[in-house]
């Protein structure tokens, strides 16, 4: 048989990739769970059989926990096969002495729906080479080892996909086993089993025996942007809004609003994300900062949808028309910029669904409909839906919905309060939009208890918001970026919003200037997604009393900023955001979730962490290496030491290797133990760079 590869469609990266060959027969006993090799605790995995999620270009580590009895050695594949059937072979190898676990990184460049599977083998040759140099160096054996080789080699070269190259490499070892034998020669005999080239042809051609697989697992390639992107929030109403000479605020439209596309692209961001577009209700409508009055020329909170101008597939009629949406995504994509649009299913009382499908919402003993709740807060001005009266014809309006917006243009989702809904309609839409159109991304805004966050996200959601705002010191941070970088990597993406139109934590109101810098250079370095909420970058901090929003919130009313001129005087933050965006292009490391490294100090305000990225997968032939170093109490100056594990990035302990702030461009000579001082008010981050050694 021929030899085969990989074809190149499959876009696949990979250093232990090796030429496709089948799977070594299966001697695993019928009826018994364990195979002759074992194969353990496969990853990625997800709970309840969901696929595993990767974004393309992501470096995925595949890992299984593989052995056998007694001293005899294994190797462990992995096996890819492509949405179309191709498949691709991957070469594991062990981690630490004494856990068993196999690994492989495996990045692949198309999207869709694959599978993969381990496969483990006896490695005849391996466990030879091994018996024949410990034997040798004892003097013990020497004629039976090189026998025993002499008959792998044989049988090695019998193979017909063997290359010739490989194939004369195998009858030089045999010839020299050979006369090793008759001489019975120990120092032939070992430098045979540890010639490396030899090892090598025995590394992708293996001798395999005893083998087992796994059954083959699910894994959904989604496209880059499901995983990393820079995300800015604003409401189109304020951009653009005029206050007129009688007091009353004429409010921006969509066209208008596209007038701050080229600021927001200058910022480096990619996504930009509206709030809710459609008719806003007039019935309890909110006024200025939650009040249950209303002054004339109020807006209303975009969230309460639905008025006789139409509901979900409606856009507000002083925001413009579906034409000036389709010139909005136009002149976004112009500057770079992908729009999303707020999915938020719920009404106002002046919904049309309200009249003609009374059933899709929870009426109370005395014939209101329930009001939306969140204890202590209310929302009188809106409904929340009930799927259960109406499974099916509910389900089929929100799929239609969807649909509506996705054919004018709008492939991102931010969905208000997902853990609102049943959790099985979520699996159900998601499942059929992606069906249609795979490109589709839905970020779940469910800032909820931790099983219901992880479990929309196992059923389909592309990305979720979390805890991030809400940890702020260096223990809080160290085990919430370690989890969501490694325990629920593999079906749970967090996008690392800083703030939120809803959401302005005491650390951002009582930190000033320096929180806020911080919290920006955490965010977009921890993790590949991460977002702002406009005004961010004009440190809007103050708080209605009580709460964790701003004052004059801007879901209640249109907020007018002076955007230039705050970057003019220097009080903006613009310049910062538009640097963190450019590391980020500049740095692939910083486009991977699961490479986040925890590292020490000895201050409990000082929080040190990495993200290492090995040559094959940045696609500039170097490996990629950033540490951040951040004094997370935005009131001091902190002098510490850091230490550092560079063995990440392949630098000895002790080694000195050099390293660039890249927000200063200040040059310093580190080893794994570095003095630094952080001044909250003036230099409170460092990210550096890790210069490669030439």
């Amino acid at each position: 048989m021929a030899a085969q590869t990989a074809p190149e469609s499959a876009g696949l990266r990979s250093p232990a990739q090796i030429p496709l060959r089948p799977a070594a027969e299966t001697t695993s006993a019928p009826g018994l769970r364990a195979g002759r090799i074992p194969l353990f605790s496969p990853t990625p995995h997800v709970p309840q059989g969901y696929p595993a999620k990767v974004f393309v270009g992501e470096a995925v580590p595949f890992d299984v926990v593989s052995f056998r009895e007694g001293h005899d050695l294994i190797g462990v594949h992995l096996r890819l096969s492509s949405p179309t059937g191709e498949e691709s072979l991957h070469r594991l190898t062990p981690l630490a002495d004494g856990t068993d676990r196999w690994r492989t990184t495996v990045a692949i460049d198309r999207a869709g729906d694959w599978r993969y599977r381990f496969e483990g083998f006896s490695d005849d040759y391996a466990t030879w080479a091994h018996a024949a140099d410990v034997k040798a160096a004892a003097g013990v054996d020497v004629p039976v080892m090189c026998a025993l080789g002499v008959q792998l080699l044989a049988a090695a070269a019998k193979e017909d996909d063997r290359a010739a190259g490989e194939l004369r490499a195998l009858r030089s070892a045999a010839t020299r086993l050979r006369k090793a034998q008759k001489a019975s020669d120990a120092e032939s005999l070992r430098a045979v089993a540890t010639d490396t080239a030899l090892a090598a042809v025995f590394s992708s051609r293996p001798l395999a025996s005893l083998g087992s697989v796994t059954e083959w697992l699910p894994l959904r390639v989604e496209r880059r942007r499901a995983g990393v992107g820079s995300w800015y929030e604003f409401f189109p109403r304020s951009e653009g809004a005029v206050r007129l000479k009688d007091g009353t605020i004429k409010s921006g439209t969509l066209r208008t609003a596209a007038k701050r596309l080229p600021g927001v692209a200058g910022m480096g961001f990619d996504v930009i994300y509206l709030v809710p577009i459609h008719p806003i209700g007039t019935t309890n409508r909110k006024g200025r900062n939650n009040t249950l009055t209303t002054e004339p020329g109020d807006p209303g909170s975009p969230y309460a949808i639905g008025s006789p101008d139409g509901g979900h597939d409606a856009i507000h009629p002083e925001l413009g028309t579906e034409k000036d949406l389709g010139a909005f995504i136009r002149a976004a994509a112009k500057q770079g910029l992908e729009v999303a649009l707020d999915l938020a299913l719920q009404a106002s009382p002046d919904h049309p669904w309200v009249a003609e499908h009374p059933e899709w919402f929870t009426t109370l003993p005395d014939g209101t409909i329930a009001y939306a709740e969140n204890p202590p807060k209310k929302y009188q001005d809106i409904y929340p839906l009930n799927f259960d009266n109406d499974p099916a014809g509910s389900y089929a309006e929100m799929l239609r919905v969807v649909m509506h917006w996705v054919k004018l243009g709008v492939k991102i989702f931010r969905v208000d309060n997902p853990h609102t809904k049943p959790l099985q309609f979520w699996e159900w839409l998601i499942a059929r939009v992606n069906a249609v159109d795979p490109d589709v991304i839905f970020l779940a805004e469910a800032f909820t208890r931790p099983a219901v966050m992880r479990a929309l996200a196992a059923v389909g959601f592309q990305q979720s918001y979390s805890y991030f705002t809400w940890r702020n010191t260096k223990a809080e941070l160290e085990e919430f970026l370690t989890s969501v970088s490694h325990e629920t990597c593999d079906y749970m993406r967090p996008n690392l919003f800083v703030n939120t139109h809803d959401i302005l934590t005491e650390y951002l109101q009582f930190g000033g200037r320096a929180a806020y810098r911080i919290r920006a250079c955490i965010a977009a370095t921890a993790a590949p997604t991460w977002g702002v909420y406009a005004g961010y970058e004009l440190i809007e901090n103050v708080a209605r009393p009580g709460s964790e929003e701003n004052i004059d919130n801007e879901k209640y009313e249109f907020k007018f900023r002076d955007w230039d001129g705050a970057e003019q005087r220097g009080e903006s933050l613009a310049p910062l955001l538009r640097r963190l965006n450019q590391i980020r292009r500049e740095h692939p490391a910083l486009g991977q979730l699961r490479n986040f490294s925890a590292h020490w100090s000895d201050d409990d305000a000082v929080l040190v962490y990495s993200k290492h990225l090995d040559a094959a997968f940045t696609g500039t032939g170097r490996s990629d290496t950033l540490i951040v170093v951040a004094n997370v109490d935005p009131h001091s100056v902190r002098e510490t030491t850091v230490h550092l594990d560079t063995t990440i990035w392949g630098v000895e302990p002790g080694e000195a290797f050099e390293v660039e702030d890249l927000l200063t461009g200040a040059v310093w000579t580190w080893t794994d133990h570095n003095y630094v001082r952080l001044d909250a008010f003036a230099e409170p981050v460092h990210i550096l760079k890790v210069k490669e050694r030439s």
